[in-house]
Formats: structure tokens, C-alpha cells, sequence
């Protein structure tokens, strides 16, 4: 490189370091400090950040046990589900009917093992547990208890989604029921032990007409919630124009605005002023031909005694095989109506056993009217659960699910029992397939010599 060349660069170098000088030493260590400020700031920032990050999963994780599930109804409405816990398998087939919610109306009370769509009304875990095995396995049966006070009145009303089977435990009552197109009004007289059946969509209504409470149990063929519609609710929806269009009342629709609708649900009805309001009554009795399609006199009808109990039977009949004149109109009415149930009382006497045994073609579902008892179940799955049964209790058994009952104390266990099936009902017990199975077949399941089984008696059917 020439020495002009040399001096020319070296004036770029000095240019260059005239426009921009280097840092310092005393600079160049203030600079390094607030690298490290910065730096230890961003680690500050990070760890905080992942201390964060682990307490809101620590919460999350938490609050998943604790927070309610949301889900959406059919009718777009919304429902939260409590965290679900442990419960006793027993009560998926037992239910504590005297510690659900009582619905009081001015009239009487009612109260229910069913199935809710809103967890949320559900009283407890336990009831919860039942409404879900119920609906789970298809049951076809919802339960309730009425009690009517007297002069008291179950106003007529109608269920879209189910038939209504119901027993009278306690005191007198006059039914209504209202045909097809009008066809006519039924009504009859029930005393304590009789049935009474209203098909589905059927207008009727329960009166009480003695002087003590009237007790019914009744069990409808739904697994769902039951949809009813009680008269005076469907009266007051009705637009004004088109009742009195309809009705026809002397005075038009200024009559029909004179109808004031109750505060208060009126589904069992009794007004204070009752006596001012209703001057006459006639409680009559239809032909036995009308009657006997929704009334079977339970009580009166044949016993049908096993070692150990009694059972009696509201139930269809093929070829009405010992039944009389009336009953024979009943078992028609249930085979002609779809869905319906077969209704019986068992007595088991005091301290004897009703046999483990199970059912082809029907969910069980029972309420203990008297007695206790123990009741003994094997699921699906071969678990298997015991339990003790008393007053008020319901049970229920589904179809194929082999189950015993036996009264455990010194007076009889009676129960009211519903099957889900308007057909004959189909039954095994157990000394049944015991004894209808080859000695050379048991002695190989068990284990033991094929003439050890001769020790078990055959019994006669």
C-alpha cells in the first residue's frame, strides 16, 4: 500500500474514530450492572410466571371436584349435577319413600321415587341413585303416594306419557273417568285394598268421600318424568274468546272472566268455604260392564297361597283362565291398552322366605305397606346386595335380576307390587332351575359327587 494510500485510510480510521468513540472502562461496567438488573428481572418475571401457571392448575384441578357439571335439558333449559359420590349399590334399588320431599297441596300431599331431569331436586344422594337406576334400566315405572283429606279432591287431570295403576291402602273414594270423545263419564266407589287403573291420556279424578284420609299407591308406566295437566290449569290457558267460544256459557266471555285462577296449585283441592260452594253431591256407581275396565277388587279375588305366603293378582289372563264374569273385563282392559302393568299384594308371613327367583319379561317395583323385611339382590354385573326393608320403603328389581324377600320380625310383610309387563308374567325360582338342571351337569359346576344332589327334595310345583 503507497504512502498516500496509507494516509488516506488512516484518516477514515481517525474519521471513524472521531464520530464514535469506544466506551470507557468505568462505562463499560455501568453497562455489564444493568445487564445483570435486566437479567435478573427476566428470571424474577419467569419464575413468577410458573408459580402462577402451577397454582391456577392447582385450582382448576381442585374446583373440578367441586363444581357443579352444567348440562342442557331437551327444552334448551339448564342444570347443574353435584359432584357425584360413593353410594351404597343397595339404592339403586332401594328407595327411603318417607324422607323425599312432601308436595302439600290444600287438599293433601304427595310423594314420589322417581326419576328428575334436574339432579337438583333430587333430596339426597341416595333418592338420586334410585331415580338414575330406574331410568337407567328402562323401568317403565314411576311411584307415588297420595293422601287425599277428607271431602278433599284429586281434580281431574290427565298424564300424556303414562297409564296409572294405583292401590287403595286407606279410607273411600268415588273415581271419575272420562272415555274418548266423550263417550261417556264412568264413576264407582273404592274402598281400602281395591285397584284402580286410568289408561294413558284418560281424564279422571279421585274424590274422597269418607271421613278419614284416603291412601293411594300408585305406580305409573314411565320411567321418565310424567307429564300431567290438570283441568283448571288447561281452563286457564285457554284464551278468554276461545273458552267461551267453546263452552258456550250464558253471558259469553264476560262469564268466563269471572273465573279467577288460585294462587295456590289446586292439583288435591279442598276450599275453606267447600260447604257454601257445593250444595248437593251424588257419588253413583256406573254398570259393572263400565266399571270393571278401570276397578279390579283386588281384596275379593283368589289367593294364591306358596310355603311361606300369600300372593293376589290384578293381571291379565290368557283365555281368562279363573276368572270371573267382572274380572275377565279387567284383564281385557289391560291387554287392550298398551304399556300396562300387573299389580299384586304379597304376604309373607312372619319370619318365612319369599324364594330367590327372577322375571323374563318384567321390571319389579314394590312399597312395603306393613311388616319389615330383608330383601337380597344379584346384579347383572354378580354383585350382590342386601338389605333391610320396613314401612314406606319402595324396592325395585330390574327384569332378569334374580332377588328373594323374607320377613325378618313377628308380624307378616306385606308389600303392593307392580310388574312391568300387561302380559302374563314369565318367572323362574331358583329350586326351579336348582332341580331342572341334570345331577352329572351340578356335580361338575360344584365340584362334587352327582349323588350328593339327591339330598335336595324335589319340591312340587
Amino acid at each position: 500500500m503507497d504512502n498516500q494510500a496509507f494516509e488516506m485510510h488512516g484518516e477514515k480510521i481517525q474519521s471513524s474514530s472521531k464520530g464514535k468513540e469506544w466506551p470507557k472502562k468505568e462505562e463499560r461496567k455501568g453497562n455489564w450492572s444493568l445487564m445483570k438488573i435486566f437479567l435478573v428481572c427476566l428470571l424474577a418475571c419467569v419464575i413468577t410466571t410458573a408459580i402462577g401457571v402451577l397454582v391456577l392448575a392447582l385450582v382448576y384441578t381442585t374446583t373440578t371436584h367441586i363444581v357443579k357439571e352444567v348440562s342442557v335439558t331437551d327444552d334448551g333449559t339448564t342444570s347443574t349435577k353435584p359432584e357425584e359420590k360413593s353410594v351404597d349399590v343397595k339404592f339403586q334399588f332401594l328407595n327411603h319413600l318417607t324422607k323425599s320431599k312432601v308436595y302439600n297441596f290444600p287438599g293433601g300431599e304427595i310423594q314420589w321415587a322417581r326419576f328428575r331431569n334436574d339432579v337438583n331436586e333430587y333430596e339426597n344422594d341416595e333418592e338420586m341413585e334410585f331415580g338414575k337406576s330406574i331410568n337407567n334400566h328402562r323401568s317403565s315405572m314411576t311411584f307415588g303416594t297420595l293422601r287425599i283429606k277428607g271431602k278433599g279432591l284429586r281434580v281431574p287431570h290427565w298424564h300424556f306419557n303414562a297409564n296409572e295403576h294405583g292401590y287403595l291402602q286407606q279410607g273411600t273414594a268415588w273415581i271419575g273417568v272420562i272415555g274418548a270423545d266423550g263417550s261417556g263419564v264412568t264413576t264407582y266407589n273404592v274402598t281400602a285394598g281395591q285397584v284402580i287403573f286410568f289408561p294413558r291420556n284418560t281424564v279422571h279424578w279421585i274424590k274422597n268421600v269418607g271421613t278419614e284420609d284416603c291412601v293411594f299407591l300408585l305406580f305409573f308406566t314411565t320411567h321418565e318424568e310424567l307429564q300431567t295437566l290438570d283441568v283448571d290449569d288447561a281452563f286457564f290457558s285457554t284464551p278468554e274468546d276461545i273458552a267461551a267460544r267453546a263452552l258456550k256459557p250464558q253471558g259469553g266471555v264476560n262469564f268466563i272472566r269471572t273465573f279467577k285462577k288460585q294462587v295456590e296449585d289446586q292439583a288435591v283441592n279442598l276450599p275453606p268455604n267447600l260447604d257454601e260452594l257445593v250444595k248437593s253431591a251424588d257419588y253413583v256407581q256406573s254398570p259393572d260392564h263400565q266399571v270393571w275396565q278401570y276397578f279390579y277388587n283386588l281384596k275379593g279375588s283368589r289367593e294364591y297361597r306358596f310355603p311361606g305366603g300369600i300372593f293376589q293378582w290384578a293381571r291379565y289372563r290368557r283365555n281368562s283362565t279363573g276368572l270371573n264374569e267382572t274380572e275377565k273385563i279387567f284383564s281385557e282392559s289391560l291387554n287392550k291398552h298398551e304399556n300396562t302393568l300387573t299389580l299384586a299384594t304379597l304376604r309373607i308371613f312372619n319370619n318365612q322366605l319369599g324364594q330367590p327367583h327372577f322375571h323374563f319379561n318384567a321390571n319389579e317395583m314394590g312399597y312395603v305397606i306393613s311388616g319389615c323385611g330383608q330383601a337380597g339382590v344379584i346384579t347383572s354385573s354378580g354383585a350382590t346386595s342386601s338389605f333391610n326393608i320396613g314401612i314406606g320403603d319402595v324396592i325395585f328389581f330390574p327384569v332378569g335380576t334374580q332377588h328373594y324377600l323374607k320377613s325378618i320380625c313377628d308380624e307378616d310383610l306385606l308389600l303392593i307390587l307392580a310388574y312391568s309387563t300387561g302380559d302374563e308374567l314369565e318367572t323362574l325360582r331358583m329350586n326351579n332351575y336348582f332341580h331342572a338342571t341334570a345331577d352329572h351337569i351340578l356335580a361338575q359346576i360344584f365340584f362334587k359327587e352327582q349323588d350328593e344332589f339327591k339330598k335336595f327334595p324335589r319340591s312340587k310345583k
